[in-house]
């Protein structure tokens, strides 16, 4: 399918990419935050076990200051991993977020990956099973 007069320059597309591109960093950034999120707090859940574990073992001290000094901890002043997230949603992944598809709706016609779609067109066998072009980027 050949390309139409109304998308955009090669300039503009491959610049957008790199914008796309970039918020698919942060995406995995942001993925990886959970993952901290949800294995800080399996770790805080698993203090349970060691507190008790202690205790049975004969070292009360111990297992006293397991729970009365780690379970719960803050990861950061005043923050559990929780209101990192929120944080960084409500702030900066927002902003990029927004940026990205205020530029790709402006630049692109609000078609994200439309630097790949024109790599699909040159790359895929015109007319050959499993390399059909499918719908334009979104």
């Amino acid at each position: 399918m050949p390309e139409s007069r109304s998308e955009p320059d090669d300039a503009t597309v491959d610049a957008v990419g790199k914008l796309v591109a970039a918020l698919e960093t942060v995406e995995q950034a942001r993925g990886h935050l959970y993952a901290f999120h949800h294995l800080t707090g399996s770790a805080d859940f698993a203090l349970d076990e060691a507190a008790e574990a202690l205790e049975k073992a004969g070292h009360a001290e111990w297992a006293e200051r397991v729970r009365t000094e780690l379970i719960g901890l803050n990861v950061l002043p005043e923050r559990w991993t929780f209101q990192l997230i929120e944080e960084y949603d409500d702030g900066y992944y927002a902003a990029f977020r927004g940026m990205t598809r205020e530029a790709t709706g402006d630049l692109t016609g609000g078609r994200r990956h439309l630097h790949e779609e024109r790599i699909k067109r040159r790359r895929r066998t015109e007319g050959r099973p499993g390399h059909e072009m499918g719908r334009p980027s979104t």
